[in-house]
């Protein structure tokens, strides 16, 4: 048996997979707030819990917002505050007394599609999870890459590709530099050009709404948008050249995108022909914790 827990900011997940991936117990208990040591109980009493019900005990993985530094060994740029710079991994495994495998959740999510979801047939897979903020992770051969800096996939904090003059020096990021990928395809991102260009804020689900009612200020914002994700998404195949791409996250549920997005790209990949698909997550917001409990796959 396979444990997953998603460690989200207002919700801790957990899940238990069978050795063929089919789901056991499922359940989901509040975050405490600003609590270390509180939040790493609550897991712990999560996985107690899950094998008492499954009446098994399973290998553990650990789905998080940041990522354990290799050169401190804590977790960094979690937006659950109170887990940045603890050893949230050394202190879970004192805890449970056993081994732990952490990683973030944009890995969580691309493990998941790549192992048993939609990309499960593909070799190099890149998961995007676009929402309040933009992540990518890569899985190859259904192991995660992680990278010497354990940061690959971090896609969302490059700068806009082939900007235009209007594009330029781009909005301000919260990582300190301007104009990176985030600021543009994030929700609210998308959000903020609309209200730059035509004075009013909606957000991407009215906007897609109202554009396939024919609002002409919707489209073109929409329209902009996609290119930008065409630009953005041409430069990780021209990098990376993945079979297929995952889009997970809020801005994954807008289906214009599947098709419109691969129409433009080719314009950017230096290639006569772009096979790489561009495909909606099979498992969804499950990703997360079922990519955790994935971790133990090899």
């Amino acid at each position: 048996m396979r444990i997953g827990i998603d460690l989200g900011g207002t919700k801790i997940e957990g899940i238990a997979l069978s050795e063929t991936g089919d789901e056991l117990f499922r359940h989901r208990i509040a975050t405490p707030q600003g609590d270390y040591k509180a939040t790493l109980q609550s897991i712990a009493e999560l996985i107690k819990l899950i094998e008492i019900e499954v009446d098994e005990k399973g290998s553990i993985g650990i789905c998080t917002p940041g990522s354990i530094s290799p050169a401190t060994g804590l977790l960094r740029n979690s937006n659950s505050v109170c887990m940045n710079d603890k050893a949230v991994l050394d202190d879970l495994q004192a805890l449970v007394q056993r081994d732990v495998r952490i990683a973030n959740d944009a890995n969580c999510f691309a493990l998941s599609e790549a192992t048993d979801g939609v990309a499960k047939d593909d070799f190099v897979v890149f998961g995007v999870i676009i929402g309040t903020g933009t992540g990518a992770g890569i899985v190859i051969d259904k192991n995660v890459l992680l990278g010497a800096n354990a940061i690959a996939g971090e896609w969302g904090h490059n700068a806009l590709p082939w900007p235009e003059e209007l594009e330029l020096p781009g909005p301000a990021c919260y990582c300190g530099k301007s104009g990176c990928i985030e600021t543009w395809l994030s929700g609210p991102g998308l959000v903020r050009d609309h209200e730059l260009h035509h004075n009013v804020i909606y957000d991407a689900p009215t906007l897609d709404a109202k554009a396939r009612f024919g609002d002409e200020d919707a489209e073109e914002t929409l329209q902009r948008y996609e290119d930008r994700m065409a630009r953005s998404l041409a430069q990780v195949i021209n990098i990376l050249d993945p079979d297929v791409i995952v889009l997970g996250g809020g801005m994954g549920n807008i289906k214009r995108f599947y098709n419109n997005i691969p129409k433009l790209w080719g314009d950017y990949v230096f290639s006569d022909v772009v096979n790489t698909k561009l495909v909606a997550p099979q498992y969804g917001d499950s990703s997360g914790v079922r990519g955790a409990a994935w971790l133990w796959n090899r």
